[in-house]
């Protein structure tokens, strides 16, 4: 798990001020961070474009090209010169050293993108535009230096973006990289250090990089054990049984001792679920909303749901339901949600009366997230999307590793069924959540067939082996 920020302007300051270090040392491990890995992916005299703006993250690119000099074909291209005093100085150091400016883009192996780094906060200019646009169908392996041009300070993205095939940020990760939007963009992220480790650098932080190496396996360790040791989880089958089935299903894969599906109909279901049309009165945990529909009517729900104090998961059709909705005050409940955009904005009216539009919450998911932990603060939230946000008691966690094999019918299911299993298995709930998206995050990267073949049972089948991978 790793710390994430908003920006890195308060870290540097305190380089400067308490450490001792310039900006200028700052600036060369920066650019070591860039050589090094150059260095250790491309062959010695391979052609290296660095694009370089007129700021200090131009300086950057600047520092980069005079660093490899002498061991790589390096071509310097400033299209709009310097401005600032450190680019400035940097330019003068890689001149005396040899190195020639080129005046036009040319055909390489490496691009590195060191137009424009974190902090803008503007749309770019047509002659930008029209430079990314130029860089971009270079037949070349991308490097963006700290954050691809074109990704705004908020994560938002500019109607053209320089499409990395890896980021090399400075210092520490910056929320913008992971916006939904900035992921179509950054390709893998790395991190270096500015001449302190980390750890020395970072200050405090509210939001947090998952990593698999974060998730815990249902492990069953003990030796002596029954089927109630591991809980029993209760999935409210709707009017589409299917979404119901597929959490079932989920559930049972991951651990849950006893998986009961809740329905008024027989249906023909896996012989290691059972159902019944009543709550089982040893269920440890619910989930409802799958595929819900009107099957259940209001007095059903408020004795069996409602009124209950039984850990409970809420999901797709439940946020459309402001009966259901009204478990959201309940705080001694331990309680999971996991709206897409769409339910959230559903939800979202109904608790607060605001209107959010699905690209309201998308342009500004890291916000919203942290105001309904704000509201809400006992409550999980799990906002899906290309990076899932999970938010509880003003922290947020991002996982970032669902792939688009996931974006199909049924996924969600899973990822509910999974979670109801967990809470079931009686973890606390922000457990309940991390693990259970590291699991379906997991199962999806491993996945061997087409990234459009993926169905929600090869996601329960390959639960069966994640020990293993």
């Amino acid at each position: 798990m790793q710390k994430v920020f908003d920006s890195c302007y308060e870290m540097d300051k305190r380089c400067y001020d308490e450490y001792g270090l310039s900006e200028d040392i700052l600036m060369e491990h920066a650019a070591r961070g860039m050589s090094e890995y150059i260095k250790n992916h491309f062959e010695p005299n391979s052609s290296v474009l660095i694009v370089s703006g007129v700021g200090n993250n131009g300086a950057d690119g600047i520092v980069l090209a005079r660093g490899l000099y002498g061991d790589y074909d390096v071509k310097l291209y400033m299209p709009f010169g310097v401005k600032s005093d450190m680019a400035k100085l940097q330019l003068q150091r890689a001149t005396q050293l040899g190195l020639i400016v080129v005046d036009e883009i040319t055909p390489c192996d490496v691009v590195v993108d060191a137009i424009f780094g974190a902090g803008l906060n503007r749309e770019l200019d047509r002659d930008t535009i029209k430079l990314l646009q130029d860089i971009n169908t270079l037949d070349a392996f991308k490097i963006a230096c700290d954050v691809p041009t074109g990704i705004l300070e908020d994560g938002r993205v500019c109607d053209e973006v320089f499409g990395a095939d890896v980021t090399i940020t400075m210092g520490a990760l910056k929320k913008s990289l992971y916006s939904d939007s900035a992921k179509e963009y950054v390709g893998k992220i790395l991190c270096v250090d500015l001449g302190v480790s980390r750890k020395m650098y970072e200050l405090t932080s509210d939001t947090y990089l998952l990593e698999f190496s974060d998730m815990r396996l249902p492990l069953r360790e003990q030796k002596t054990t029954h089927k109630g040791t591991f809980g029993h989880s209760a999935i409210f089958v709707g009017d589409k049984e299917g979404a119901g089935v597929i959490a079932g299903m989920a559930s049972a894969r991951f651990g849950a001792g006893l998986t009961t599906l809740i329905t008024a109909q027989k249906l023909t279901i896996p012989h290691h679920l059972m159902q019944s049309d009543n709550l089982p009165t040893n269920t440890t945990a619910i989930a409802i909303g799958m595929g819900l529909g009107g099957y259940f009517d209001d007095e059903f729900l408020q004795k069996n749901v409602i009124d209950s104090d039984i850990p409970i998961v809420l999901d797709a059709d439940a946020f459309y339901e402001p009966k259901l909705l009204n478990i959201l005050s309940q705080e001694s409940r331990k309680i999971i949600i996991t709206p897409h955009p769409k339910e959230f904005a559903s939800m979202w009216k109904i608790l607060t009366g605001e209107v959010l539009s699905i690209e309201d919450i998308q342009n500004h998911r890291f916000d919203i997230a942290k105001r309904f932990s704000q509201l809400y603060p006992h409550v999980v939230l799990l906002l899906k999307g290309s990076n899932m946000l999970i938010a509880y008691q003003h922290k947020t966690y991002i996982n970032p590793y669902a792939k688009s094999n996931l974006s199909k019918g049924g996924s969600g299911d899973a990822l509910s069924g999974l979670i109801v299993s967990l809470l079931a298995q009686r973890q606390d709930t922000l457990s309940c959540a991390v693990n259970a998206s590291l699991a379906l995050a997991k199962a999806s990267s491993v996945y061997k067939g087409a990234s459009y073949s993926l169905l929600p049972q090869d996601i329960v089948e390959t639960l069966a082996n994640l020990e293993a991978i």
